[in-house]
């Protein structure tokens, strides 16, 4: 993987600060996968400039630069991508707001800021419906999930494919978190938590006893570091490549929602394109979606191992502690289910429930 990251470091002009971060903080993740494919016609020089939220070590990071290598090579040069990480042409939100007004050509922001624009994929955010990977991925390549990607249609929005963000975990500076008792602080205050701004998340955490706190992820680390919130909840990988770890002492691994991310285009952007390149930037979408699953899924673990080691403490919640949060969110499902749509929402337990019963056959 080594090889790889230099590249990318050099193609992205990164300082050798920044090397050295993403040295240190990289497993050793899967190589890419050999780009396969005919090259494209000549349709004319395109620059892509993509907008990412997460740091230049994430998995987010990683596969999008491989998304561009397919583009650069089945294109011979003629279709580069420009990538700009950590958030720094906005937020999730004001991203995909510049998507639509076209002064932004792509970007891959979670689900949850996405539902003002496709309300279904607060199916995502109910706790505890996908319990594991294999669970998520079945139901973000259903057609069910295909149907929210169409649904973008007339907002200025193309969606092109699901990639994983991850099972969320929940961190704080306040105190070590093993149930929803302490998350309400009964004899001292409920804590704080940074959620998206997605009222799903909202009601998940107000169900828990906590105050949740919308906030941009850009604002995130400061609002910590001062004490504005206590924590935050987000997926281990994201927790140690946005170095959390300096401001937060305690960490759950609550797994209380998994949020895929959605790799998508200005319309704008998309309709400027030729035919023969709309079919490889969507190509080239899904492959690079499918290596950031896997990357995730290599980062998770070891990410969490990380941030023991830089001083956070874990705790591992067994299936009896799991089972207290779920009994104490049921609320949200009793709100949000009809409103998202009882019929998606059994389509996604149904895809669930059959995740979990081939992989224990498998067993």
């Amino acid at each position: 993987m080594q090889h790889f990251w230099k590249r990318t470091l050099l193609m992205t002009g990164a300082t050798l600060l920044s090397s050295s971060i993403a040295y240190a903080q990289t497993p050793e993740l899967s190589d890419p996968p050999e780009i396969e494919g005919a090259v494209v016609g000549d349709h004319g020089k395109v620059t892509i400039r993509m907008g990412l939220g997460l740091a230049e070590t994430s998995p987010q990071y990683i596969s999008s630069q491989y998304f561009a290598d397919i583009l650069d090579q089945r294109s011979e040069g003629r279709i580069s991508v420009n990538l700009f990480p950590n958030s720094q042409l906005g937020d999730d939100v004001q991203m995909m707001e510049m998507l639509q007004t076209g002064t932004l050509d792509m970007t891959y922001p979670s689900t949850s800021p996405a539902t003002g624009y496709v309300e279904e994929l607060a199916v995502f955010d109910l706790p505890f419906l996908l319990p594991t990977r294999e669970a998520a991925v079945q139901a973000m390549r259903s057609d069910a999930a295909q149907e929210m990607l169409d649904a973008f249609d007339g907002t200025g929005i193309k969606a092109l494919a699901f990639a994983e963000n991850g099972f969320r975990q929940l961190s704080n500076s306040a105190r070590e978190v093993s149930s929803p008792e302490d998350v309400a602080g009964l004899d001292v205050r409920g804590l704080s938590v940074r959620t998206m701004e997605n009222p799903v998340h909202l009601a998940i955490w107000q169900a828990l006893g906590a105050n949740p706190t919308p906030m941009a992820f850009g604002e995130l680390f400061s609002a910590m570091e001062q004490g504005v919130v206590d924590g935050q909840e987000n997926p281990w990988s994201t927790i140690l490549t946005s170095n959390f770890y300096e401001v937060q002492d305690y960490g759950s691994e609550t797994r209380h929602v998994y949020t895929p991310f959605i790799k998508m285009i200005s319309q704008r952007t998309w309709d400027r394109l030729d035919p023969e390149y709309q079919e490889l930037v969507q190509e080239a979408a899904l492959q690079a979606a499918d290596y950031e699953i896997l990357l995730s899924s290599e980062y998770d673990d070891w990410a969490r191992d990380q941030l023991e080691e830089r001083g956070m403490q874990i705790t591992r919640l067994d299936d009896e502690q799991i089972a207290a949060f779920q009994e104490a969110v049921q609320p949200v499902y009793a709100e949000w289910a009809p409103r998202i749509g009882e019929d998606l929402v059994a389509e996604f337990q149904r895809l669930a429930e059959s995740s979990m019963t081939e992989s224990s056959t498998e067993k």
